[in-house]
């Protein structure tokens, strides 16, 4: 599995929430560090929602894209998701919580599921997003920070750990939150 893209997000205006957001992320050349809490440069302005030690980064995946653009009827650029990182070959769905990844010189390690508001669905310029976007269930990744470390694109990316298999995956996560239920995470 190769890292396809690094984006990170300036604040700009938003119609929603608190008139900022950090959500559209642009992909960048070059080394960039993944720290505890987030990448190098990367603007998270709703910290009552997002990131945080165990949501310090989020992952999307090329299939994932791949659907929506699909779906959508076009080509959607990375970081269109707000994503900081871009994987190949891996469905965000089907990833058990706990999993980790070693990505350049950072280890990474699976918190929760992508959990879609209205900014997304502002950025995708469809009110009606969330709910498609729930629908689908490809959620993408929020990780935690096990190792800081530089990641660039082109890098590879490797499952480092083995989880068992009745740990909850990303969608299970995912289909919790709306049915109201604590994930246990």
């Amino acid at each position: 599995m190769q890292l396809l893209s690094v984006c990170v997000g300036i604040p700009r205006a938003i119609r929603s929430k608190s008139g900022w957001t950090g959500i559209h992320k642009q992909p960048v050349e070059g080394a960039v560090l993944v720290g505890r809490l987030g990448l190098s440069g990367d603007h998270i302005l709703d910290t009552e929602n997002h990131g945080g030690p165990d949501q310090a980064v989020y992952i999307y995946t090329q299939p994932d894209y791949d659907f929506w653009s699909a779906e959508l009827g076009r080509k959607l650029e990375p970081g269109t998701f707000g994503e900081n990182l871009l994987f190949s070959d891996l469905e965000s769905a089907s990833v058990r919580l706990g999993q980790q990844f070693a990505v350049g010189g950072a280890l990474l390690e699976i918190t929760f599921a992508r959990i879609p508001c209205v900014t997304l669905a502002e950025r995708m310029g469809d009110l009606g997003f969330v709910k498609r976007f729930r629908d689908v269930g490809r959620p993408g990744l929020y990780a935690r920070v096990i190792q800081q470390g530089e990641v660039r694109a082109g890098d590879n990316v490797t499952f480092a750990n083995a989880v068992a298999n009745a740990a909850p995956t990303v969608l299970d996560n995912f289909e919790a939150f709306f049915a109201g239920q604590s994930s246990g995470f």
